[in-house]
């Protein structure tokens, strides 16, 4: 694998974005799980979808239109304010999102274009612009969540006290879903809009089954990350598989494993309690 990664520029940018996504998804994926925004952060990757179709129709670069469209979308559904019909409007967000990708993309002319890489992710086929443009929103979310991580923690496990300390929790919100809408484009082609949830929840998830700090579970969720695409990226090479989908299946199945043995663990210790005490 290291005589790979020396030898071919393709492998070294396969491995630089797929660090750069494991440092946000583990970083955001905390904050999502923390806050319950899955459904939310589901709803604006699949709308990054018209967005990408818009790209191919107006002959621009998709992974712009991602960008434009996952950020209008969370503005849109942060907006919402109706709890009753919250989900359902994610829902449709999602499905509408989806929808005029597929018209936009039906609608350009020429040959239809292969948006797989899009849909699925093809961390192999990283160019230049793309890892550019993954460090550029890498950094930007970082620097939002490093500089203000005070005003974060306060905002993530307390968010009336924070009001009440003076903290403004609106803009910190309107901050959260566009730095998952950033997130989220930088996830595109690591995985792909359809297997998004995978890496941006299992390695989060995994990390509060292992910690409680937040800081802690942050660095645990990127290390993990880190794992996940490296092993997924080598058997996608290996046996010439979907590297998206590789990436995917390892944080699924890992996640699963710390959860079954997490809940045995715990079990086992009550029993032991128990015992004791009788």
């Amino acid at each position: 694998m290291i005589d790979l990664i020396l030898n071919y520029r393709f492998m070294q940018y396969a491995l630089i974005a797929g660090i750069l996504s494991s440092i946000v998804c583990g970083i955001i994926g905390v904050i999502i799980i923390e806050k319950k925004l899955i459904m939310m952060s589901g709803g604006i990757a699949h709308t990054a979808y018209c967005g990408v179709g818009l790209g191919y129709l107006c002959n621009f670069e998709p992974i712009l239109g991602a960008l434009a469209s996952a950020v209008i979308s969370a503005i849109c559904i942060g907006n919402v304010k109706n709890k009753k019909y919250y989900d359902v409007i994610i829902g449709l967000f999602w499905s509408l999102g989806m929808a005029l990708g597929v018209i936009f993309v039906t609608l350009t002319p020429g040959y239809s274009p292969n948006i797989d890489s899009y849909l699925f992710g093809s961390i192999l086929s990283i160019t230049t612009t793309d890892l550019y443009l993954m460090i550029g929103l890498t950094i930007i979310v970082l620097l939002t969540i490093i500089v203000f991580f005070n005003y974060w923690k306060l905002f993530i496990f307390d968010e009336n006290f924070a009001k009440i300390r003076g903290i403004k929790t609106k803009l910190l919100h309107y901050t959260l879903l566009i730095l998952i809408a950033l997130t989220i484009v930088i996830l595109i082609r690591v995985v792909g809009i359809i297997l998004i949830m995978a890496l941006l929840c299992a390695p989060a998830a995994i990390a509060a089954l292992i910690s409680k700090k937040l800081q802690s579970r942050m660095i645990i969720a990127s290390a993990f990350g880190i794992i996940f695409n490296f092993l997924g990226l080598y058997i996608a090479y290996l046996f010439d598989m979907p590297s998206g989908a590789s990436i995917a299946i390892f944080a699924v199945v890992t996640f699963f494993i710390f959860y079954i043995g997490k809940s045995i663990y715990t079990k086992f210790n009550i029993k032991k309690l128990t015992k004791i005490k009788n």
